[in-house]
């Protein structure tokens, strides 16, 4: 079934286009390049791998209850809305749900892919080119698996949220070169990690579990990627440059934390835009799933250097500034370790039980 035919709402256009700006970049100098990057580079290229056969797709979903949600992470728990609901309607709010929050994995994996190809086309270095070049793949996969995800479990797709469709439009018009990095492998990938980890460490239903485990174990390598090339050119920046790029975290990090909320699903239920608002600020779990969304940002904001005085007082405001001496490092390490031992399980499982079905073919024919 084509995509077209899933949306809760027909997206405007079938095609966005950006006008591009900026220019391309060539290199000449083949031989150098910076040790870790190119260690980087090398790791991208030998972490590669197929969704079409690391994941298990012959996992059922309920599309009712795609993720295991409880009940207390709806955004309507208690509320007139929610005491008035059947069983049946409650299914259908986790299924639009699921569908709100894997369409932006979907599209901002698009987004993602787009904005490393950019990176290829205008970052001034070779080594970074290269590695550009192993994660814009990474990135066709994402969109790959999120995409079949949505069309083969849940059969329902939203159209890109306005904001993130906002904050993807600004990262890709600008003709500086780094901010595809800043707005995307920081911003945008750091948005996602969290709200990936928070599904895949929560949710009891396996197939979700693998997609977003493999899909961080790529995305650890990313934000590793943006870190080392944003360091080392923020160095070079005076402090009216750097105090514009921060200009652009603070008003990207205040736009996530507003508008990133799913109200469109509660509109889709029949609430007004206004009383779905109102729901949304008085959900508890929102407002933890609100800070979490900025612990893989802030440090690594604070770790490129951009950590200005209005900065500071912009995260001090949103209430994630702690977050700011979060070990970043470890949390990405543990996201390669649980893929891993995913993995491991998984295929020490399926060997077991392959050997089951060996002895047990081996004591059928001895009875025979």
């Amino acid at each position: 079934m084509a995509t077209r035919d899933l949306y809760t709402k027909t997206p405007e256009a079938p095609v966005w286009g950006i006008p591009a700006t900026g220019s391309a970049r060539f290199d000449w100098e083949y031989a150098d390049g910076r040790d870790r990057l190119l260690a980087l580079y090398q790791k991208g290229k030998d972490k590669q791998w197929d969704g079409a056969k690391r994941i298990d797709w012959e996992l059922e979903v309920d599309p009712y209850d795609p993720l295991g949600t409880p009940d207390e992470a709806m955004t309507v728990y208690g509320s007139r809305h929610w005491a008035g609901m059947t069983e049946k309607d409650k299914g259908e709010m986790r299924r639009h749900y699921a569908s709100w929050q894997f369409s932006q994995f979907l599209h901002g994996e698009q987004g993602a892919m787009i904005c490393a190809a950019r990176i290829v086309e205008s970052v001034p270095d070779l080594d970074a080119k290269f590695y550009s070049a192993t994660q814009t793949m990474d990135e066709a996969r994402h969109a790959e698996i999120y995409g079949r995800f949505l069309h083969e479990k849940i059969g329902m797709l939203y159209p890109i949220n306005d904001s993130l469709q906002g904050l993807l439009g600004d990262t890709l018009r600008d003709s500086r070169w780094d901010m595809p990095y800043l707005g995307m492998q920081v911003l945008i990938e750091g948005l996602a990690l969290a709200a990936f980890g928070m599904i895949r460490d929560t949710t009891d239903k396996p197939l979700p579990k693998q997609i977003l485990a493999y899909v961080m174990q790529d995305e650890a390598r990313h934000v590793a990627f943006g870190r080392m090339a944003l360091r080392d050119y923020y160095r070079q920046l005076s402090d009216a440059e750097l105090r514009e790029r921060e200009e652009f975290v603070i008003e990207g990090c205040y736009l996530m934390r507003d508008r990133l909320r799913g109200i469109e699903v509660l509109e889709n239920f029949g609430i007004p835009r206004k009383e779905a608002e109102e729901l949304s600020e008085r959900s508890e779990f929102l407002h933890l799933f609100r800070k979490l969304l900025f612990s893989r940002i802030v440090p690594c904001v604070k770790d490129i250097g951009l950590w200005g005085e209005r900065l500071q007082k912009a995260y001090l405001d949103m209430g994630v500034f702690d977050l700011g001496d979060s070990n970043l490092d470890l949390l990405m390490s543990q996201d390669e370790e649980i893929a891993e031992r995913l993995d491991q399980e998984r295929f020490a499982a399926e060997e077991k039980e392959r050997v089951a079905e060996v002895a047990a073919a081996i004591e059928h024919g001895a009875q025979t």
